[in-house]
Parts: structure tokens; sequence; C-alpha cells
């Protein structure tokens, strides 16, 4: 039998499982087969084969859309340095916790990276670290003013209308509030919950039996606690899967100036695009970055041609990306066929 290539296209049927699991991370095996009209045996093999090599994997999402979308505590990162140096450079932030996205593109000597910060601070990494680091020869930092779209919220387009309805969860419950202290994210809790989330960080599939016994928590309580999490809308996974097996293999980062009373349209535009799986307003000459995938050239040259005009986008700059570096948190043998 010949081998299958760990960079071709996924089946339909598989990519139609990966969309699945964008709506519901959590999705069993026999609704998947319901909504999409499978076998629960078809589903579970499918499952199981896409997860067993680590093609696809569902994570509690790094990035949590923060309180009426505004101030995210982040930090968009463009960093160039020395031809030579990359690898050493990318190594040392990919090691960092308070960075969970790493960009490299194919320009060969610049980075674009996220890094997690408290707004308003100034951030060792920022000031001190990557400007006295002799490799890096020049660093420009975006601070997120306001979240669009997070990669946590894109779905792959290959679900019918009514496919995607019966996947989509409920709204939050009105007037749940979570316990724990107030702050910017839409994400707090209490210690017991604390440890359901960090449990599930690197496989978000972990059956309650499973969890029950990784916490020491009582099985019925993480059951109830899961379907409140999930009710509030706080339960937020986030499907890992390289966007070349999604007919995808073209991810361009842009960098836009729009004029003050377009902005929030143009976000919401880009937010809406299917092809964006990140669009945010940010504080610098750039007030607007977005990240979008396309299955090719020419497909990117449309959309800067002819989706992106009449949004009062006066300057737009792409930069494709080579290699996505880091997309945290790190791998476990993931659980998917549920």
């Amino acid at each position: 039998m010949a081998r299958v290539s760990a960079d071709s296209v996924l089946s339909l049927t598989d990519q139609r499982l990966v969309a699945a699991l964008q709506w519901d991370g959590r999705l069993t095996a026999e609704r998947a087969a319901r909504v999409l009209g499978l076998s629960p045996v078809t589903v579970r093999r499918r499952l199981q084969a896409l997860g067993a090599d680590g093609t696809v994997r569902v994570v509690i999402s790094p990035v949590a859309r923060p309180r009426d979308g505004g101030s995210a505590g982040a930090l968009f990162l463009r960093i160039r340095v020395l031809r030579g140096r990359l690898d050493t450079i990318v190594a040392a932030l990919a090691a960092r916790e308070d960075i969970p996205f790493i960009d490299v593109t194919t320009s060969g000597d610049e980075i674009f990276a996220v890094a997690r910060t408290e707004p308003g601070s100034r951030d060792p990494l920022v000031f001190r670290q990557l400007p006295s680091t002799q490799a890096v020869t020049s660093l420009e930092s975006a601070t997120i003013l306001h979240v669009f779209r997070l990669t946590s919220e894109w779905r792959h387009h290959v679900l019918t209308e009514t496919e995607r309805a019966a996947l989509a969860p409920p709204e939050p419950v009105p007037g749940a509030t979570a316990p724990g202290p107030s702050g910017p994210y839409g994400v707090d809790t209490d210690a017991l919950e604390q440890s359901l989330l960090d449990a599930l960080t690197p496989d978000a599939r972990l059956t309650s039996a499973t969890l029950a016994a990784r916490t020491g928590h009582p099985e019925s309580t993480v059951r109830r606690r899961l379907t409140r999490l999930t009710a509030q809308g706080r339960l937020i996974t986030q499907v890992l899967v390289d966007p070349c097996r999604l007919g995808l293999p073209i991810e361009a980062k842009l960098l836009l100036h729009v004029a003050p009373d377009h902005l929030a349209a143009a976000g919401q535009a880009l937010a809406d695009h299917p092809a964006v799986h990140g669009a945010f307003a940010t504080s610098g000459p750039s007030n607007l970055h977005a990240a979008a995938y396309f299955p090719d050239l020419t497909a990117l040259y449309g959309f800067l041609s002819r989706d992106l005009v009449g949004l009062g986008i006066t300057h737009v700059e792409t930069a494709i990306v080579s290699h996505a570096v880091k997309r945290t948190p790190e791998p476990l043998r993931p659980i998917l066929s549920r």
C-alpha cells in the first residue's frame, strides 16, 4: 500500500470531520455521524487515524476572547534578524510560555509572533531582552486593541449551512457569571475549573472519566462543571491541523492602514471572510492586522484586488508565511475517537 504523504490533502470526509470538530471540539462520534450522514464506526475510525499521528489535535485555545472584544493583553511582534541566526532566535522564542504563536515568513529573516502580556505594561521581552540581542536587527510591536476574529473561531468551509447550524453551540446562558476575580478575559475560573482546563489544555477531548482520574474530582462533578463551562461559552477549544492538509497551503499576514471611520467596518468585514482566521485592531501605523489561508497565490491576489476594495484601506503590506513554528500547547497523544 502506498504511504500517504504527511502533507497530502485530506479526503473530503476527513476535512468535514475537522470542520465539525471546529464547531464542537468535544463532539461525539454518534453526533458527528448523525449530522454528517456517516456511520459512527466510520467516524471513530477516521478520528482515530487522524489523531494517531498528530494530524489533528483538539486543545484548549491558548488565547481567549476578551470581554466585549476589547484589549486582549497581547502584543504582535515583528522581528527581523541577521541571516544565519534565524533558527537560534526562533528556538529561544519557542521555549517561552508567554509566546503561543510563532511564524517565519518567506523573506528568510523575519519572524511574526504573539506575546501574552498585561495591557500597557513595559514587557521585558520587548523593552530589554530582544533589543539587547545582537542578532535582532529590528523589532516592531503592536498592542491588540480589539478582537474581531480569533484563530479558534475560524471554520473550514466544507459543511452545508444546515450542518453548521446543527453543530453550532447554543448561545451562552444569559446572565451566567463565572466565579473568581474579574479580568479582561471571558475565562475566569475557580480552582476546580482551572484544574479541568489545565488537564484539557493539551487534549480537549479527554473523557470525563479520564479527567476525574487526573484531577482527583468525582466524575459526576467533572461532568457537571464541563456542562456549566460549555453553557457559559467558556470551554474554548481549537483544532490544530496543518492548513496544507485542508488544501490551503498559502498563509498570509496582512498589515493594513485603515481610516478611523472605516476601522470597525473593515475589521468586521475581514472577520466575516471565510479565508480570514485572525483579525485585530492594533496600535501602530498598521492599525488592522489580519491572517488568512488560501488555496493558491491566485486566490490571495483575488482577495487583495477584490475583497479589500471599498473598506477604507489605504495601504496593505502582505507577508507570506513559510513555516508555522509554534501553536501551543505542546502535543500529547490525543484522544479523538469519542
